[in-house]
């Protein structure tokens, strides 16, 4: 994306404003004087050497929009975006969060340089990046409440689950609350650097510790297995495990069913995997719900007399 580009889709949404109106006027003139920008340049360098000293600059802001602060620092103009603003609330309406950001219009601000890049006139600024750890971590702490969906990244992932950098306090997503599926390892789902949206269980602002969930996100299915599935129906799945007393067949991502050994086929044979194996798609009928124990049993030795035809193919449409 150029520099024109660039500034237009900050500035794009007809939202700026300023104390004297004539923020519009400076925004109008940002790309001509963008494009005589350099990496040479004198001003550009001195940006680049603040964010490699990390030390705290003076800023005027000069305008806004819903994304954030149009900041104006040693005759360049940078962004500061919302999400890195201090005392600006998320929970907030579109009205409300304007509100906030136009009342800072005109006056000064101290703030961190986060990112430099000269040839697409991008300079980004950070107030988040000007308090100490600690009380960043008081900060988000006293912010986040059960209930919420935060933006976070991974940092680091175990047996047990998955550490989310959620903007200076590290949350947990415990393993089994990453899917309403089965999942063997943290790791094949999640991986170190990704970005994701995260669901806060709760928080435990003493230990700081925050307990985060992915599978919240979504539904859980067997909040309506019953509603739709029933006795007697023909439903197409995968086996996921065979074990000695039966196999485990997934209907749809987050709901399994079992074919207990007795169901799997008529006569007799030493193990469940002399009739079926992991990876198998196979046709069962369903024998009983159960959406509270989150339970179905299924048979494959009774699909030959049922009459039942399939309906609704929940793992086909999962798996196209």
């Amino acid at each position: 994306m150029g520099e024109e580009a660039y500034w237009q889709a900050l500035l794009n949404d007809s939202e700026m404003a300023s104390d004297d109106d004539q923020a519009a006027d400076a925004f109008g003139a940002i790309s001509g004087e963008m494009e005589r920008c350099h990496p040479d340049d004198e001003a550009w360098q001195q940006a680049m050497e603040a964010m490699a000293s990390g030390e705290i600059q003076t800023t005027q802001i000069v305008g806004y929009n819903r994304g954030g602060l149009l900041v104006e620092w040693n005759s360049l103009r940078g962004f500061a975006p919302a999400s890195h603003l201090v005392c600006l609330s998320p929970f907030v309406d579109a009205d409300a969060r304007r509100a906030e950001l136009a009342e800072r219009v005109g006056s000064s601000m101290d703030l961190r340089i986060i990112e430099v890049d000269c040839e697409q006139s991008r300079l980004v600024f950070s107030e988040r990046a000007t308090i100490s750890d600690e009380a960043r971590e008081s900060a988000l702490l006293a912010e986040l409440t059960s209930g919420q969906v935060r933006q976070g990244t991974v940092t680091n992932v175990c047996s047990f689950g998955a550490f989310i950098d959620l903007g200076g306090l590290e949350g947990l997503i415990h393993i089994s609350e990453i899917s309403w599926g089965r999942v063997n390892h943290p790791g094949d789902v999640l991986h170190s650097g990704q970005s994701l949206d995260v669901y806060i269980i709760g928080v435990n602002p003493d230990q700081k510790r925050v307990a985060l969930s992915l599978k919240r996100l979504s539904p859980d299915p067997w909040a309506t297995a019953e509603e739709r599935y029933r006795v007697g129906q023909l439903i197409e799945g995968e086996v996921t495990n065979v074990v000695s007393f039966g196999a485990f067949v997934r209907v749809e991502d987050g709901l399994e069913g079992l074919i207990h050994v007795s169901e799997l086929a008529e006569g007799t044979f030493l193990h469940p995997r002399n009739v079926v194996h992991e990876g198998d798609v196979v046709v069962a009928y369903v024998l009983n719900i159960d959406s509270h124990q989150r339970r179905m049993g299924l048979s494959l030795r009774r699909t030959s007399s049922s009459k039942v035809p399939p309906v609704s193919n929940h793992y086909r449409e999962m798996s196209m």
